[in-house]
């Protein structure tokens, strides 16, 4: 079958028939691109880390975070890594995605122990560091502002992710159309 999709729009197709539909813009493709380089800072080039790959969690709730920093040792099993692999996920906030990023994945990262979840918001101008996961989300989280300098994080295998908050991209005006 022919269709179109919305221009400015990723499109995601998962092994178990889920179709993923999500806007991209230049702040999310350019703040994951800085997560990435602070990753490669902070952990060593070899690091492993996923952007938009799926891991698999438990009850077919198979996730493909904007960013994912796994154990060192991971292995992947078939296709993909396992949600115990996962050391941090970081999804960063689009226009259409605030809700699922703020909660959503709040509460299903928090369930699955992922022992940090990020949330990296251009437009808020602020980035929330949820710690200690519970089975309904986080017992901690720290609102952190953008150009704040460099925020050090903590990874359960004993390594420092170090993101620096003053290189985080700012959202661009709205070009004038006459």
């Amino acid at each position: 079958m022919r269709t179109e999709f919305p221009e400015g729009h990723a499109i995601l197709f998962g092994i178990d028939g889920k179709v993923i539909l999500t806007p991209r813009s230049y702040e999310h493709s350019s703040t994951i691109k800085v997560m990435q380089w602070a990753t490669a800072v902070s952990l060593g080039r070899q690091a492993k880390t996923l952007t938009d790959v799926y891991i698999d969690v438990p009850a077919d709730e198979n996730s493909a975070p904007d960013l994912a920093i796994l154990r060192e040792n991971a292995r992947r099993e078939g296709e993909r890594y396992s949600f115990e692999d996962v050391l941090l996920i970081s999804e960063v906030v689009s226009t259409s995605s605030v809700r699922k990023d703020y909660d959503d994945c709040t509460a299903k990262y928090g369930r699955y122990g992922i022992p940090v979840y990020l949330v990296v918001d251009p437009y808020a101008r602020e980035v929330v560091l949820h710690t200690q996961p519970t089975g309904t989300g986080y017992i901690a989280a720290h609102t952190h502002k953008y150009g704040t300098g460099k925020l050090p994080i903590p990874l359960a295998d004993g390594r420092t992710f170090t993101l620096d908050l003053d290189q985080l991209p700012l959202p661009e005006p709205e070009a004038d159309v006459h």
